[in-house]
C-alpha cells in the first residue's frame, strides 16, 4: 500500500533532504565547524587494563573537557586487536568514531595476517602517535644473568632447553624473543598465550625462562625479586625502570633491538581533514600537559613526538619495512 503525504509533509521532507544534501555538498564546512555536536567514541580493540586502554581514558577525560562533548572509551578486545579495528574501520567517517591502539593491530598484522579484513594503510587515517612503548625483558630468577651480553651467552649455551613467553604468535614480544633466540642459535621454544596476565603468570612459577614484557607488567613483581629486569628496547630507558639499561647501552645493536611498539589514534579513513586536524591538534596539547604526561609514564609509556598526522604516518613508514622483515624471517603467517 502506498503511503501518502499531505503538502506540508511533502514541503518538509523536502527541506530535510535538501539540508542533508548540502551538508554532505563538497567544500560544505557547516558539519565541520559544528563538530563535536554529539559525544565521540574511541574504540580500544583490547579489553581494559593494558597500554592502550590506559592512553585512551588518559585522553577521554581530557578530550571531554577540552570538547565540551562526552568521549566515551569502548573496548572491543579479540583476534589480536583485529575485533576493534575492524569495528573502527567500519563506522561511519563523520569524526565521531576513532581508534586508540598498538603497533599490532594498527601495524604488524597486515603483515601477519593472510586474511586481514582491512588494510591499516587504507583503511584508516592517521591522527596522532601519542605514545611510544618499549619491552622489557624479563627472566627468572633460576636463570644466571644479570645483563644482556650475559643472557645470550646462557641461551646460546643451553641450546634446546630453554623458552619464552609472548602475548600472541606474530606480537612483539614473539618477534624480538624469535630474534634473541635466532641471533644465538639457542633453538628456544616459543610459548605463545592469550594475554600479558596468563604469560607472566607462568614466568613467575618457572614454567618458561624469559619473556619481553611491558614495563607496567613486569615492574611490581620485579621489585619482590620474583624476576629479573635484564634490558629495554628502544633508544632511551624507561621513567618508571629508570635503572634498567637499553640493550643499546648493553652494546646490542641489533634493529629487532631498537624498535619499540606506538599507542597512536586513527579514525576511519574518509573522515573529514579537518577534524582529523583538530583532534591531532587537541591530542598534542593534551600530551604537552605535565599531568598527562607523568599518567603515561606511570604505565611504562613515554610520549611521542610524532604528534602530528604527518609526522606519525612518516614514523609508520619508516618503521614498517622492519616490522615485515621481522615477521618474514620468524616465519609466521596466520589465517
Amino acid at each position: 500500500m502506498l503511503k501518502t503525504y499531505s503538502r506540508r509533509q511533502w514541503l518538509a521532507q523536502a527541506a530535510a533532504t535538501g539540508a542533508l544534501a548540502t551538508l554532505g555538498l563538497p567544500g560544505t564546512s557547516l558539519a565541520k565547524e559544528n563538530w563535536p555536536a554529539k559525544p565521540i567514541r574511541i574504540v580500544v580493540p583490547y579489553a581494559p587494563g593494558g597500554p592502550a586502554d590506559a592512553v585512551a581514558r588518559v585522553l577521554a577525560e581530557g578530550l571531554s573537557g577540552r570538547l565540551g562533548q562526552a568521549v566515551i572509551v569502548d573496548n572491543r578486545p579479540g583476534a589480536s586487536g583485529i575485533v576493534g579495528t575492524d569495528a573502527a574501520v567500519r563506522a561511519a567517517p563523520d569524526g565521531y568514531t576513532f581508534l586508540i591502539s598498538i603497533t599490532s593491530s594498527m601495524l604488524i598484522n597486515k603483515f601477519l595476517y593472510a586474511k586481514l579484513p582491512y588494510d591499516p594503510e587504507k583503511d584508516l587515517a592517521l591522527v596522532s602517535e601519542i605514545a611510544l612503548g618499549p619491552l622489557v625483558l624479563v627472566v627468572h630468577p633460576s636463570v644466571p644473568a644479570t645483563t644482556a651480553p650475559e643472557l645470550l651467552a646462557y641461551i646460546k649455551q643451553q641450546k634446546g632447553k630453554l623458552s619464552y613467553g609472548s602475548w600472541g604468535a606474530g606480537s612483539t614480544p614473539h618477534l624480538a624473543g624469535f630474534h634473541m633466540s635466532k641471533s644465538q642459535g639457542a633453538d628456544m621454544v616459543h610459548v605463545s598465550y592469550k594475554g600479558e596476565a596468563p604469560m607472566l603468570q607462568d614466568l613467575l612459577a618457572g614454567q618458561i625462562q624469559m619473556a619481553f614484557m611491558t614495563a607496567m607488567a613486569a615492574k611490581a613483581h620485579a621489585e619482590t625479586g620474583r624476576v629479573r629486569l635484564v634490558g629495554v628496547t628502544g633508544e632511551k630507558r624507561i621513567d618508571v625502570l629508570p635503572s634498567v639499561p637499553t640493550f643499546a647501552e648493553q652494546g646490542l645493536k641489533d634493529e629487532a633491538y631498537r624498535l619499540v611498539g606506538f599507542v597512536g589514534m586513527a579514525a576511519p579513513a574518509n573522515t573529514p581533514k579537518e577534524i582529523i586536524q583538530r583532534m591531532s591538534r587537541e591530542v598534542v596539547a593534551l600530551s604537552s600537559q605535565a599531568s598527562v604526561k607523568d599518567k603515561i609514564a606511570a604505565v611504562g609509556l613515554f610520549p611521542s613526538p610524532s604528534g602530528t598526522p604527518e609526522a606519525f604516518a612518516a614514523s609508520y613508514k619508516r618503521d614498517a619495512p622492519s616490522w615485515a622483515a621481522l615477521i618474514k624471517t620468524a616465519g609466521v603467517q596466520l589465517d
